[in-house]
């Protein structure tokens, strides 16, 4: 078995796992999230307040489908008792989002207001005109949410202007020599 799947993943306190033959569902304060099990490959076993992947087979297959389990099952688990946040800045002149509810409006340069509406259990804050500030319990779904508004505008390679994640370093080319 990999070294990654050999480590149990710990339950803080106020975080509940429910094993069934086919997933696991994992309660805490920031919701629930449930992870569809390979039953061929994998099972969980629940250890006090550990979760402890284990090989259902010997195939070769078992090892990589043990190791990802384990991560998912980590991911999940800091989801519903902490939480997730990713951070995107707009860098441009006239660059702005704002945030109503579930929307974002965001104007990019375009002859329209660019407006995107969050999935279930995203919620999106604008601290400034352009910073957005993405929270949620899933990571994978944070992710995505933050990939698809920074496709709206990603940032170009001479002056760096568009949609990028914090901290992202953008290569900037040189301008065209005479």
């Amino acid at each position: 078995m990999s070294r990654v799947a050999k480590q149990p993943v710990p339950l803080p306190q106020g975080v509940t796992a429910t094993i069934s033959a086919d997933s696991v569902t994992v309660k805490g304060g920031k919701g629930t999230l449930s992870l569809t099990l390979n039953s061929l490959h994998v099972k969980v076993v629940q250890d006090g307040n550990e979760l402890k992947i284990q090989k259902a087979s010997e195939a070769r297959e078992a090892d990589m489908v043990a190791g990802s389990t384990r991560a998912h099952l980590a991911n999940i688990v800091e989801g519903v008792s902490k939480g997730y946040e990713r951070k995107l800045e707009l860098v441009g002149v006239g660059y702005r989002a704002q945030a109503q509810g579930k929307n974002l409006n965001l104007t990019l340069g375009f002859s329209h207001p660019v407006v995107y509406v969050a999935p279930e259990g995203i919620t999106i804050e604008t601290p400034s005109q352009t910073e957005i500030v993405l929270k949620g319990s899933d990571v994978q779904k944070i992710g995505q949410v933050a990939a698809d508004i920074r496709a709206f505008r990603p940032p170009e390679p001479y002056k760096g202007k568009g949609v990028r994640y914090a901290g992202e370093k953008i290569e900037l080319k040189e301008a065209k020599k005479k």
